[in-house]
């Protein structure tokens, strides 16, 4: 199957995203607002940080007798990492949770926190993900191969037929996977996707290795000694588990949906060549949901406003809904598309129909 290990944009024009960024640029000016997070921000990090450790310490140190009121914390749990990872590790590693870049790469720490790598993210995510968004063998965020097919140019086998069906249950097992083999494979292989990443310094690689076996003592060997291996196998699962079902979902919403382009890879190419500028092909490809639901927007750090976010990656998520009338205005005057979904459950309606199109699309 075709796939690309460069792809370039028509930005010789971008007439659409510098009449937007003049609009942004004094939308901060005249309100007199830094880009960044602010206090409502740093108010919900404390909130989070200090439910994780108080969920910790309840189901590790005084773990209930009663088993339902364990799986309800370690579901509360499962969700609590979910939003770490959304709104402080995600607003740190973009660069846009304070303006003391030393804040933020202390809170894209918080990956790390939670078993990941935030070295291998930023590149899979910051750089690959933002720059090369729906693109096969660049965009490594769409490469679930060969459990699941997203676009017509991954190859397809015939169980795809049926990946609308069990998708929810793989998503479910996407964070065990990630903290136990995608980064490592990405460290051996020394390759994310079709890239090739960059060298570790003596400061990465004990940030790496040194977090993975914190991590490890942490939910692994401490709650062994303190509740068993049986309990804490149990619990642990139902945690990751949560979680990875959690994130996949909010990024799956944001690019793989039915309106949400991948664009077209000719044969016997490594090279491929987008005819609209970078800003556009975000719009192509990129989806809101349930922006007017103020609690889903709160949990998952507004990254249902996933067009302003991939437009803005820098802009703390706290400015998305009021910049989005901007953006929106913008693509109006422009006629350029705007994807959005009204709910959560339009928004997973949608993925899944796209799932089973592409699941059994030739």
């Amino acid at each position: 199957m075709p796939t690309v290990s460069r792809a370039t944009f028509n930005n010789k024009d971008s007439y659409f995203f510098e009449a937007l960024k003049q609009k942004i640029d004094q939308y901060f000016s005249k309100n007199q607002l830094k880009q960044s997070g602010n206090s409502r921000l740093f108010t919900k990090a404390i909130i989070l940080i200090s439910t994780l450790i108080i969920l910790y310490t309840v189901l590790v140190f005084f773990t209930p007798e009663n088993i339902f009121v364990s799986i309800l914390l370690c579901v509360l749990l499962g969700l609590n990492l979910a939003a770490i990872g959304f709104n402080i590790m995600h607003d740190g590693a973009h660069g846009s949770f304070s303006t003391k870049p030393w804040v933020n790469e202390l809170t894209s720490y918080s990956l790390e926190m939670m078993g990941g790598s935030s070295f291998m993210w930023k590149i899979k995510h910051n750089q690959n993900h933002h720059t090369f968004t729906n693109i096969e063998g660049m965009d490594d965020d769409i490469d679930i191969k060969p459990f699941i097919r997203v676009s017509k140019d991954q190859p397809k086998k015939w169980f795809h037929r049926f990946q609308h069906i069990y998708s929810l249950f793989l998503y479910a097992l996407t964070y065990l996977l990630w903290v136990f083999w995608l980064d490592y494979n990405k460290y051996f292989s020394g390759k994310i996707g079709e890239i090739k990443i960059k060298k570790m310094n003596t400061k990465d690689q004990i940030i790496f290795w040194g977090s993975k076996i914190v991590y490890l003592f942490v939910f692994i060997v401490v709650p062994i000694i303190f509740v068993g291996w049986q309990k804490t196998l149990i619990g642990y699962l139902i945690v990751v588990m949560v979680t990875g079902l959690v994130i996949s979902v909010v990024f799956q919403l944001a690019h793989v949906v039915e309106d949400a382009l991948f664009p077209a890879i000719p044969e016997n190419t490594k090279s491929l060549k987008i005819e609209t500028e970078w800003a556009i092909h975000q719009l192509n490809t990129t989806a809101n949901f349930a922006t007017q639901n103020k609690l889903v927007s709160w949990f998952i750090g507004g990254l249902n406003y996933q067009v302003e976010h991939h437009l803005f990656p820098r802009i703390s998520h706290i400015h998305y809904p009021a910049i989005s009338k901007l953006v929106k205005e913008t693509c109006e005057q422009y006629h350029v598309n705007y994807i959005e979904f009204p709910t959560v459950f339009a928004a997973v309606k949608s993925h899944l129909k796209h799932l089973k199109t592409i699941g059994n699309a030739a």
